[in-house]
């Protein structure tokens, strides 16, 4: 088996030619190996061509700070923070809620509890005092490493006894971060890192159900994220911009592990509230070479002026949810550049993508990634062209998979058997590419006929006035259930019955007659879970537990209450 460093250079040699990478590609073999110390300190902070390039750049909207710090610094930096940690009485196998924005602390941070051996459960700064307790208590925290806007959330009773330290100027009760740099700049190890030690814990976004605790390995992180840098795309001396919160694994895809595996520059644009155009302003101004979003960010940046003198982008990506082929076509048309879908999970690093070099299916996710061997199965673990996303285990166990999930008394629940499940369902066609159909439990009957609510969605989101929009199945006494859209319109667009008929034909022109829509509601926003994802669930459940008067909620439509659309409906009357 090939080394860390042979694995990252084999697959930067080969980073257009998809087939010499797939076929090529093993993973490092599963040996004692400190990402921080062994990769970060070693190669990258130690090697005079990169020594001294920005390992982090954070640019500040709102103030116009603009600060950079290098590989050389971010090496000595996280070592005085470890010592400072040591000191504190946190050590290998202790756990740390990290509660921070994009703030250097948090770089600094990881590459520390690394060091360590400190497990990190990274959490978004946009939790409740009661999510952040019961990250406290079923991560079973040591300690607990914010904010100063995020202190009074941990006042709760139940996690006063964890060790609380704080950044910027202090506060009452709280250990000053910033005591960290009083502290040595040399750092020893208590001793060699093992491929299954523990890294990090994470708390899934909840889109169907209690978020469940992820656990992460010294090897299914930062080695396993060498998949995701070769989809990026990234290569050394890349400027690379993620639009992502802190506390969600794609932060940690995309801002951590993957650009500093290539050994690019972690460029950070903080903006309260999001603004597409000054994101745009700022890829050309600071040169970024590189740009991963998610499709809410892409939607919002197709309705700009997209002409940017000065813009060097070489790879767009996405990934979060599928990406919509409108988006696609007007930033190629616009930049010249297309946008490459991605997909993966907490779980894992990116499984399956359209990398760079290769023509991209516009709509579909792409090719299973070097590393990973990709199945789409039936429920009874046979091959499909239309299936369940399944990764093979055994001697093909993929390296950026989990341990395991959690329990509440500290164990991981192991991931045993032949195959993987992701519980998404996807379409494979004859070259292998996948196209994303849906979540297992999104996916739905409507008069024996399976409907993809991602399908119907790609559809809606072409019309003008759509803004986003969610298909879930209403219930229906003849088929059972039915497409029903919750649409948000965009601004200054009027929710009325006149709009409602223009989507309705809209859509009809362009869905077979089994998938149309039968209801469309206009709401305000649609639900989301922290991390971006839209709830479904949550609208399922509208309808069911009949809550007409819930705020935001701006009126129902039915096909069949429009007589201009019923000759055109006769034949979906089946």
């Amino acid at each position: 088996m090939p080394t860390f460093r042979e694995a990252r250079d084999f697959l930067l040699a080969h980073r257009t030619d998809y087939e010499a990478a797939y076929e090529g590609f093993r993973w490092p073999e599963p040996a004692p190996f400190n990402w921080a110390l062994d990769w970060f300190d070693a190669q990258l902070a130690a090697d005079p061509a990169s020594r001294d390039r920005p390992a982090l750049r954070i640019v500040d909207a709102g103030t116009g700070a603009d600060t950079s710090i290098s590989f050389g610094q971010m090496a000595v930096r996280s070592n005085q923070v470890a010592n400072f940690l040591r000191s504190l009485g946190l050590g290998r196998g202790d756990t740390l809620l990290l509660v921070l924005g994009n703030d250097q602390a948090l770089w600094e941070t990881m590459l520390a509890a690394m060091k360590l051996g400190v497990v990190v459960i990274p959490a978004t700064t946009l939790l409740t005092g009661e999510e952040l307790a019961d990250r406290v208590e079923r991560g079973r925290a040591r300690a607990i490493l914010a904010g100063p806007e995020q202190a009074e959330r941990f006042e709760l009773e139940d996690v006063r006894s964890a060790l609380r330290i704080v950044t910027g100027a202090g506060v009452p009760g709280w250990t000053r971060y910033d005591d960290a740099f009083t502290h040595d700049a040399d750092f020893t190890p208590d001793g060699p890192t093992g491929p299954d030690d523990p890294l990090l814990l994470y708390f899934t976004s909840g889109t169907t159900a209690k978020p469940k605790l992820v656990r992460h390995t010294h090897r299914s992180y930062p080695v396993g994220a060498l998949s995701t840098m070769y989809w990026l795309g990234l290569q050394p001396g890349d400027v690379h911009l993620n639009v992502s919160s802190p506390g969600w694994a794609k932060h940690a895809w995309s801002s951590f592990f993957a650009p500093w595996n290539a050994g690019a520059t972690i460029f950070v644009f903080n903006q309260t509230p999001f603004n597409a155009a000054a994101l745009i302003g700022v890829l050309a101004r600071c040169e970024v070479t590189t740009l991963c979003a998610p499709p809410t960010v892409w939607r919002m940046v197709i309705q700009q002026d997209l002409t940017a003198p000065g813009l060097v982008l070489r790879e767009v990506c996405a990934a979060g949810e599928p990406l919509n082929p409108e988006v696609i076509d007007r930033i190629k048309e616009a930049w010249g550049i297309t946008i490459r879908d991605g997909y993966g999970q907490t779980e894992t690093t990116a499984q399956v993508a359209n990398t760079p070099g290769q023509a991209v299916k516009v709509g579909a996710m792409g090719r299973p990634l070097p590393g990973y061997r990709v199945r789409v199965l039936d429920p009874d673990d046979q091959t499909a062209q239309e299936g369940q996303v399944c990764l093979a285990l055994g001697d093909d166990r993929p390296a950026g998979l989990m341990q395991g999930y959690q329990d509440d008394d500290g164990g991981a629940v192991p991931v045993e058997g032949a195959f993987y499940r992701t519980g998404d369902v996807a379409f494979q066609d004859q070259d292998g590419t996948l196209t994303f159909v849906g979540r297992a439990d999104d996916v739905f009957k409507s008069s024996g006929y399976r409907i993809s609510p991602f399908e119907l969605e790609s559809v809606l989101i072409e019309h003008d006035a759509v803004a986003e929009a969610a298909v879930v199945p209403a219930p229906d006494p003849v088929r059972s259930s039915v497409p029903k859209a919750y649409v948000s319109l965009r601004a200054g667009v009027d929710p009325s019955r006149e709009t409602a008929l223009a989507i309705f034909r809209f859509t009809n022109g362009r869905l077979a007659s089994y998938k149309r829509l039968r209801a469309l509601e206009f709401v305000s926003e649609l639900p989301k879970t922290i991390s971006g994802k839209i709830r479904r669930v949550q609208l399922r459940r509208l309808d069911v537990e009949g809550r007409r008067a819930d705020a935001g909620r701006d009126g129902v439509f039915l096909q069949s209450d429009f007589p201009e659309l019923r000759s055109a409906d006769q034949g979906a009357k089946t």
